[in-house]
């Protein structure tokens, strides 16, 4: 279905890709793997025939027995094959959805646009409900994994012989990730071809059945999953103590709501407090409201009642805060392309913060960023360029350096490791275990379990915007006593795809 041969992708004088030799066949899954900035969205991109402003293709990529890429480059042939041949998911679907239309009206013109689906069925194979109230809302009313949902619904929607998914699990909680497994499954036992690009490995062992191994823009391994991926290790556990001193966050009674009139309720009596040095993991199914409370945290979501304080003292929302409340709690986004302006070098937005938010210098700033980004796997050469230019996963570290920079008494990160290999994620976790022994709260959302126990100390369970079980984590999460925590804890190990 999908074949690549000596594909190359240069930017100047840089090469992106070098020679990388691929096959995606008919009902089978594929999965490309590499450290973030190794080319994997490089690659997707060439075999839709589109790359990066100022990339250029060769090489040889045939999808259906059409040439996209050639010697030449890209062949007037690849504008015919979007939609009802090839598609493609991005890494943070969110910028891709149109936030002025609702989403059932998007998927039922696409439907209708290529017929070859139903709206019924591609929200159902995306795991979202079937609900009249759900496709009436616009992107902005759901949260990051529902988000993801709805933009491979649109996705399905074309009918496509071939897909590609780029992480396609970020953002989805355990159980929506078993769901999602099984619906791609099913799609590829049906016919279609699946291209995956994930760090999540349990993901790619339970679906994939072929893996190839990027690295510096090169195939170095190729084979089954068993054969590429390296042996499972869970994280080292990092200062997941509780520190015992007085709260300095206090959230109490918090009720937030999406649309006018207290409609559209999203957190209900939430209550839940943090000590410095403390991490408190917030887990939950996605659209649980665990967004929306990291959201009035950082001031972001003004339709609240409640609680929400600081050292015993009520936080305004995010436009009326001084410099030193804003300071003092930061937030990193889930989706962090959209918080970085694509005009301007990455460095100099990270920088800007300890300007800003401290006072520091300017030089001093960006001498204060490139050494935290080096530290954090994002050389200083990467740093100076544009977002565009960034891996996700580049870019999800350099929206935590941002915050950092701050020196924040409160750090809330929502999913700040899903665009990461393990290397990258361990040099994270290593700095947020530094910040903790200096004293800094955080608020880890996630939905990795595995990260869960090697960073945070206590959990709080969401589930329709209320706690359901809160407490030290390895008592919730070695004996759970929800039925919401147990879902999350079984459906962690997805069983792995049986051979064809």
């Amino acid at each position: 279905m999908i074949e690549v041969r000596g594909l190359t992708a240069r930017a100047g004088a840089s090469d992106l890709l070098r020679g990388v030799d691929l096959d995606v066949r008919a009902g089978g899954v594929t999965a490309l793997v590499g450290p973030s900035g190794s080319g994997k969205t490089t690659t997707a991109l060439a075999l839709l025939g589109e790359s990066a402003p100022g990339v250029e293709l060769s090489g040889t990529v045939r999808v259906a027995g059409v040439r996209v890429v050639d010697e030449r480059g890209v062949t007037r042939e690849a504008a015919g094959l979007h939609g009802g041949t090839i598609a493609y998911l991005p890494q943070h679907p969110g910028s891709a959805l149109n936030p002025a239309r609702r989403t059932g009206a998007v998927i039922k013109e696409l439907a209708r646009l290529h017929g070859n689906s139903t709206v019924t069925e591609a929200v159902r194979r995306a795991q979202l409900p079937v609900d009249r109230s759900v496709l009436r809302r616009f992107p902005h009313q759901f949260s990051g994994g529902q988000r993801q949902r709805i933009a491979l619904a649109q996705v399905l929607a074309c009918g496509p012989r071939a897909l590609i998914l780029d992480e396609p699990s970020t953002g989805l909680d355990t159980v929506t990730r078993l769901g999602l497994i099984q619906e791609l499954t099913a799609l590829a036992d049906d016919g279609m071809a699946l291209l995956l690009l994930s760090h999540d490995h349990d993901l790619v062992r339970a679906l994939a059945d072929h893996v190839a191994l990027l690295d510096g823009g090169r195939v170095t391994r190729q084979g089954p999953p068993q054969d590429v991926l390296p042996a499972v290790a869970a994280p080292a556990v990092r200062a997941a103590r509780v520190s015992g001193e007085p709260a300095r966050l206090r959230v109490r009674d918090l009720t937030a709501w999406l649309r006018p009139g207290g409609r559209g309720t999203v957190l209900d009596g939430i209550s839940l407090s943090l000590s410095p040095g403390d991490c408190l993991a917030v887990a939950g199914p996605s659209g649980s409201g665990k967004t929306t409370l990291a959201r009035c945290i950082a001031g972001l979501h003004e339709r609240r009642r409640g609680h929400v304080l600081l050292d015993g003292t009520a936080l305004p929302p995010l436009r009326r805060r001084d410099r030193t409340h804003k300071r003092r709690v930061q937030y990193v986004w889930q989706e962090v392309r959209g918080s970085f302006d694509e005009r301007r070098p990455v460095l100099d937005q990270v920088a800007r913060t300890a300007v800003r938010l401290r006072g520091t210098l300017p030089a001093e700033a960006a001498a204060e960023a490139a050494a935290l980004l080096t530290r954090l796997g994002v050389s200083e050469t990467t740093a100076r360029r544009r977002p565009a230019a960034l891996s996700g996963g580049e870019l999800q570290r350099a929206a935590f350096a941002r915050a950092v920079l701050a020196r924040p008494d409160i750090l809330v990160c929502d999913e700040i490791t899903t665009a990461l290999d393990d290397t990258a994620t361990d040099l994270v976790l290593t700095h947020v275990a530094r910040l903790r022994a200096e004293g800094t709260s955080i608020l880890w959302i996630g939905h990795d379990l595995t990260l869960v126990r090697a960073v945070a100390g206590r959990i709080a369970v969401l589930d329709g915007g209320r706690v359901v079980e809160q407490g030290d984590l390895g008592d919730v999460l070695d004996a759970p006593e929800s039925e919401t925590t147990r879902l999350l804890i079984q459906a962690a190990r997805p069983p792995r795809r049986s051979a064809t």
